[in-house]
């Protein structure tokens, strides 16, 4: 029982801390993600995935860093769920990315994922295309908590920074 405890407190507060503090405030304040994990110039499998970019790794390394806290937290209740936990966080990450390789999630195992509100494939394959919507590394429920903050911190964003000074550059100068 604590195994199980322990690797799914891994998963779920560790996806809870990685959307939150990491995700979240890469999209509204920072570049580091969205030049490497949103760069449409680019495959995300062999970004996600093969990738040796410094740049991308250190993303994949900050993103990873609140599930190994989490882990570190619950490694006395099981070392072995804790690193499970990991284990599993890996291997959906590397998942998540399949789309690209033409992988579609088989219907059987939509309908039992679905209901966990696990993030599929082509539910990740939508966050590419689209950097606001979809958000939860490993779970779906993460998604609206994390655009109602977006849209609450919009106004302190890089991009509202960014259409201001536009803004103020074509203004007409006044006499």
């Amino acid at each position: 029982m604590l195994f199980v405890t322990a690797c799914l407190v891994t998963l779920v507060v560790g996806d809870f801390a990685s959307t939150f503090f990491y995700h979240v405030p890469q999209h509204l304040w920072f570049t580091l993600h969205l030049r490497t994990h949103h760069d449409r110039r680019r495959s995300y499998f062999d970004h996600a995935v093969i990738s040796t970019d410094p740049a991308v790794l250190l993303d994949g390394f900050l993103g990873a860093l609140p599930y190994i806290v989490v882990a570190a937290f619950v490694w006395h209740l099981s070392w072995p769920g804790a690193v499970t936990g990991l284990l599993l966080g890996q291997l959906h990450v590397w998942w998540r990315h399949t789309t690209q390789l033409g992988w579609q999630t088989p219907a059987p195992l939509r309908r039992l994922l679905r209901p966990l509100a696990i993030v599929l494939p082509e539910d990740h394959d939508g966050h590419h295309r689209n950097p606001d919507i979809e958000f939860g590394d490993i779970f779906r429920f993460y998604d609206a908590p994390a655009r109602a903050l977006l849209a609450r911190l919009a106004w302190t964003s890089r991009r509202a920074r960014n259409a201001g000074r536009r803004t103020m550059r074509r203004a007409p100068a006044q006499a």
